[in-house]
């Protein structure tokens, strides 16, 4: 059951997932029925059964018969997400004490579509106030359906404009925010070599790529 095993992601052993789901499926009942419906051993559901109590995940709720009943599954994913939250904010917190923002001079490459992708993909997620990008269409239509609401994208295509990338390579370039930039090459089918591109949050690269993207959309625009 998928349940059980995002479950268990969240820290849950696979007894206590188990135990859980069958105790949502129930609503409430003795710990013989949560270890048939659960799979469980019946040696091992009364300790099962007390670890997800102290959890806050299950509550007794008689005792003659003694029966258990689950903590709603909202209010176990609202827990859970509050929890993941303040993970993350003193993840955040401890990783920007060790490390500094990139210097905005350095350079990392890229290799691979995978890899670009994904760098793609984070700069759109994490944009704020405006994205532009040219060239290569699919990654382009792509980004644009992950594009925040709110955020402002210019999206326009390299045409009639001097190539920026070798014979036999498709070139993609993406500005986030006036903060981070990306360009990329990809390479055309039956091409050979490998897809590769850089990244930098050098401001100079950044205003290039969005004059670059302007004067790409308004060659489009133009009337021929």
């Amino acid at each position: 059951m998928s349940a059980v095993i995002h479950l268990q992601a969240l820290g849950l052993t696979e007894y206590e997932a188990r135990a859980y789901t069958a105790l949502l499926a129930l609503g409430r009942a003795v710990p013989a029925r949560v270890a048939r419906q659960a799979g469980i051993p019946r040696p091992k559901i009364y300790e099962t059964l007390e670890r997800l109590e102290g959890r806050g995940l299950a509550a007794k709720v008689g005792q003659n018969p003694l029966e258990y009943a689950p903590l709603s599954a909202r209010e176990y994913l609202a827990r859970a997400r509050r929890s993941f939250d303040d993970r993350l904010g003193a993840l955040d917190r401890d990783l920007s004490r060790l490390a500094p923002d990139p210097a905005p001079e350095a350079v990392y490459h890229l290799y691979g579509e995978a890899a670009i992708r994904s760098l793609a993909e984070d700069l759109t997620l994490n944009a704020r106030q405006h994205i532009a990008m040219a060239g290569e269409s699919a990654l382009a239509e792509h980004l644009e359906r992950l594009t925040p609401r709110g955020v402002t994208l210019h999206r326009t295509e390299l045409t009639n404009l001097p190539s920026i990338a070798a014979q036999g390579q498709r070139a993609f370039l993406m500005a986030r925010d006036g903060e981070a930039a990306l360009i990329a090459h990809f390479i055309e089918e039956g091409g050979h070599g490998e897809a590769h591109g850089v990244h930098t949050h050098n401001p100079v690269v950044i205003h290039l790529i969005e004059g670059y993207v302007n004067l790409a959309s308004q060659h489009l625009a133009a009337p021929r």
